[in-house]
């Protein structure tokens, strides 16, 4: 069934329905104070499922299927959340959980650009056990609803209220007109950062579709489009939506809001067009909202000269457009897409890893610049809305990896001996080490434009320079050969303490032990 948007005329702010909570809940399960990020995943997952959270569980399993490690290899995966909540406006966002990760977060959170403040509410071991930190929760929610700054308050769990069973959904809806979120981003539970944005936008999907379907809600700010628009799903550099605008334009389409939004009325719009692009195809539960309200997903990308084509008219048939338009807007930017793929070609084998989930369309870019790709790793699951992307590169012999350990990411750069690692810090730390050229693929990849003519050229520049530093890297390997590795590891004020005696002392014990274990099997 396809949900109806209806907008309010006089373009006032829809009325929600709240629910009340005004008595401390039960907690439930045995709470878990003193556990922290170091406790085990095991341990901290029977504490949640004790505490009354299996069908939250149940349902990270189903949409964020867990890899070969039982706990995040990146930062925090709540950060994913948390900048959601920070980029929008009109939005304030509380977190709950132990002060270490809270600084963490926030630390973290202000070195990417945040202005403005993260609420957190504390708790110890008194609080927790007796339900009085969902008291403190709510008492700060009634605090900071005020309707004149904000739309919207995010609440987020961290680890520990998660495990105790803090019941953020017993929080009222709203409070003066002001939403209420809440929101699990246990680490235990939430794969990446990049799955926890995902957890935020499908909330707030969810809450806006709900507002929806009670009636009138508010209309964008620039007005309604007046022609079909394709909403896009997954924060991408600030030109590529305006990129895809443009080549949507011939079929009579245009561009709609990015999910996630930076104001909670582009949810609206969001969920008013009738397509949505799964430009990153991790955001399972952002997906299940857009079905629900009876919209079409089309998965993969307008990455190069392939994907850009195979995606117009994967698009142009969801919307049921004329083929002579797709072909049209087919012809418009295929060739220049090609004659930007070849004025700025790339020349070397390259191996590309990376958490944000783009991996797969990045790769897809270099191949069609004239890189060998080896091997592509991506910290997010398989499904269907990369599989586009999956098959090409399989089919043009690149070993594709989902949910890649960073394990898997080191093995394949010193497998593959590249000219050039892509990948996340450990992975180009690793790199440089063998004088392999690296980069770092958050901060120098994926954020620069992909989609149409403007991503065909961008990756060159930055590409090319890395590896023509091949030479600098073995010079700077023969001249710091040795240091701060082995033996010679930590700080030293003079020459390392070597000292091979008492290596060869404690070899001598160690093979007297071996004997001895070895005689006591034979008795």
């Amino acid at each position: 069934m396809s949900t109806e948007i209806r907008y309010d005329q006089a373009d006032q702010t829809p009325v929600t329905q709240g629910v009340a909570g005004d008595v401390a809940p039960d907690m439930g399960g045995a709470p878990v104070d003193g556990m922290g990020c170091h406790a085990g995943a095991a341990t901290m997952e029977a504490a949640a499922r004790a505490a009354g959270n299996s069908e939250l569980l149940d349902q990270f399993a189903a949409d964020y299927p867990q890899g070969p490690h039982d706990k995040p290899q990146s930062m925090c995966p709540a950060f994913g959340s948390l900048r959601v909540g920070l980029r929008m406006r009109r939005v304030a966002t509380v977190l709950s959980g132990s002060a270490c990760c809270v600084y963490g977060l926030t630390f973290v959170s202000h070195f990417y650009g945040a202005r403005r403040s993260v609420g957190y509410v504390p708790f110890n071991s008194e609080t927790l056990v007796t339900g009085k930190l969902f008291e403190d929760i709510r008492d700060a929610v009634h605090e900071l609803a005020d309707p004149d700054r904000y739309d919207a308050v995010v609440v987020t769990n961290l680890c520990v209220p998660t495990a105790s069973g803090v019941p953020l959904k017993l929080l009222p809806r709203e409070i003066n007109g002001v939403r209420i979120v809440g929101i699990d981003v246990p680490g235990f539970g939430v794969p990446t950062h990049a799955e926890a944005k995902d957890v935020l936008a499908g909330a707030m999907l969810n809450y806006a579709r709900r507002e929806i379907e009670a009636g009138p809600v508010q209309a964008p700010e620039r007005g309604r489009s007046d022609r079909p628009a394709v909403a896009l799903l997954g924060e991408m550099f600030p030109a590529d939506p305006m990129m895809i605008g443009a080549m949507l334009a011939p079929m009579g389409l245009a561009a709609g809001p990015v999910v996630p939004c930076r104001e909670w009325r582009e949810l609206y719009a969001a969920l008013d067009c009738g397509v949505v692009a799964a430009i990153h195809p991790f955001y399972t539960a952002a997906i299940r909202e857009f079905h629900a309200a009876g919209r079409k997903v089309v998965g993969s990308a307008p990455v190069g000269h392939d994907g850009t084509m195979d995606w117009l008219a994967a698009i142009g048939a969801a919307y049921g457009v004329d083929p002579a338009k797709v072909a049209a807007a087919q012809n418009a930017f295929g060739p220049a897409i090609k004659a930007a793929l070849a004025a700025n070609p790339i020349s070397g084998r390259i191996t590309l890893s990376g958490y944000e989930g783009s991996e797969l369309l990045v790769a897809r870019l270099l191949i069609e610049s004239g890189a060998d790709v080896a091997y592509v790793g991506t910290a997010c699951a398989k499904n269907e809305w990369s599989e586009a992307d999956r098959a090409w590169l399989e089919a043009r012999g690149v070993a594709v990896k989902y949910r890649a350990s960073l394990e898997d990411d080191c093995a394949a750069m010193e497998a593959f001996r590249p000219d050039l690692a892509i990948g996340t810090t450990p992975v180009v730390q690793k790199a440089k080490e063998l004088a392999i050229p690296a980069l770092y693929f958050t901060n120098l990849i994926s954020a620069r434009p992909l989609m149409g003519p403007a991503g065909a050229g961008s990756l060159a520049q930055v590409v090319n320079a890395a590896m023509a530093n091949k030479a600098r890297m073995d010079g700077m390997k023969d001249f710091f050969e040795g240091v701060g590795t082995g033996d010679a590891a930590g700080i030293w004020e003079g020459a390392p303490n070597l000292r091979p005696d008492f290596r060869a002392a404690h070899q001598k014990k160690l093979d007297k032990m071996a004997k001895a274990a070895k005689a006591e099997e034979m008795i």
